[in-house]
């Protein structure tokens, strides 16, 4: 590695990514290209580029990628209903590849030869950046400063900035209560304060939602309009995959949706706590499965539920560029083709209850279900269809009496 000229280093402009910055300068003798991506964190990006401005990087990439994050990442993965551990929406997982996508992109631009990422030696986000580089670019050199340096506590990080002139936020220079990653999709909140399972998360954690109950008494009423299995408008409005996602966000978020307190398996092998938030995400799953109910025939929609952990671990393990997340996503697209219309939710103090669905592609027949008289369904088949469905338990029980004779 000693031999690296250029690396392209995913950079928030935070501490931990100024300190990296100047240990590569340092240890690596190397040129830095610095790329902050912009997911929707809700964040100003430009002190990320004036920062590393002044650790006199002149390669800044600094981009709007919000668009390319839902439509591209986000609303795939929403048509597999994705749940990781059946509870987590995978808001961080799903940010990753796309980060080292662009990453591997900008080396290629800017002749460089390695890339660098931020994530600690203990957790997935490692696993993830690094399985995204190799499947892009199976040549590209890795620099994981957390698996290398001797940084390894605050106090220590601190007393490098401050020899190396790296501005520190007031509020770092003490023990941080917990550390946060954040996009458009989700708010993740781990470390510190969090760390002790049985103590409830305090509530100046959350950051994108009310308590559900200081949400107003009042539902919320709204319409999600789908095309092919990805949301399209709100209350008639259309609007681009990020702007829809936003204001799900918001609409969620006044009304107390999307908190998740959970305990869960790393890739890596130990159990981690996380406080998340995802407001948009909730609304969007439940209206999403309330519009499947409505146009996905039933054998391929337990085949999707069926299918839909493995789905989810794939992206909770880094495996997006996998071959065989590609190929359950061709299976998933195929499935979409029909889910299409509108569903109508209730947001109301922690709660997204779909009430409400309609679409031109559904598959319910009011005629075929009415407790009234019908013409179209003859109640006489259904004993020849449970006689057939009941003749291997008759047989096997029939085989039972035979045994207990003999016994």
């Amino acid at each position: 590695m000693s031999d690296i000229k250029k690396v392209v280093l995913a950079y928030s402009g935070g501490l931990d990514t100024s300190i990296i910055l100047k240990w590569l300068q340092e240890t690596y003798r190397c040129e830095v290209v610095t790329f902050t991506a912009d997911l929707g964190q809700g964040e100003e990006l430009e002190p990320a580029r004036r920062k590393a401005e002044l650790l006199g990087i002149k390669d800044i990439y600094v981009e709007d990628l919000r668009e390319e994050f839902v439509r591209d990442y986000v609303f795939p993965m929403f048509r597999a209903n994705a749940l990781y551990e059946g509870v987590y929406l995978l808001g961080t997982s799903i940010a990753r590849p796309l980060i080292a996508k662009r990453q591997i992109e900008i080396a290629a631009e800017t002749g460089a030869d390695a890339v660098c990422h931020g994530a600690t030696g203990k957790g997935n986000d490692q696993v993830r950046f690094e399985l995204g580089y190799y499947a892009l670019n199976p040549d590209i050199r890795v620099i994981a400063p957390w698996r290398e340096w001797d940084l390894n506590s605050r106090a220590k990080l601190i007393r490098f900035a401050e020899e190396h002139q790296i501005p520190i936020a007031k509020d770092k220079r003490g023990e941080a209560p917990f550390s946060v990653d954040a996009n458009l999709l989700h708010t993740s909140s781990e470390g510190k304060a969090l760390e002790d399972p049985d103590q409830s998360a305090p509530e100046y954690v959350y950051q994108r939602t009310v308590a559900p109950e200081d949400a107003p008494d009042t539902p919320t009423i709204i319409e999600i309009g789908f095309e092919r299995g990805d949301a399209v408008s709100i209350d008639g409005e259309a609007l681009s995959p990020a702007a829809l996602l936003t204001r799900l966000n918001t609409l969620g978020g006044a009304n107390g949706i999307g908190r998740l307190d959970l305990v869960e398996n790393r890739f890596v092998g130990m159990k981690s706590r996380g406080i998340y938030e995802t407001p948009g995400g909730t609304v969007l799953l439940a209206a999403h499965r309330g519009m499947e109910s409505l146009t996905l025939d039933r054998g391929a929609g337990h085949l999707k539920d069926e299918l839909m952990p493995r789905y989810a671990e794939l992206i909770y393990n880094g495996f997006w560029f996998s071959p065989e997340r590609e190929m359950l996503q061709a299976l998933i697209d195929k499935s979409q083709e029909h889910v299409t219309g509108t569903v109508r939710l209730k947001l109301y103090k922690g709660s997204a209850t779909v009430i409400g669905r309609r679409s031109p592609y559904s598959l319910y027949s009011e005629e075929h279900v009415t407790f009234e008289e019908d013409a179209v369904y003859d109640q006489r088949d259904a004993q020849g269809f449970i006689k057939l469905n009941a003749l291997r338990l008759r047989l096997a029980a029939a085989r039972a009496r035979r045994m207990n004779k003999r016994g």
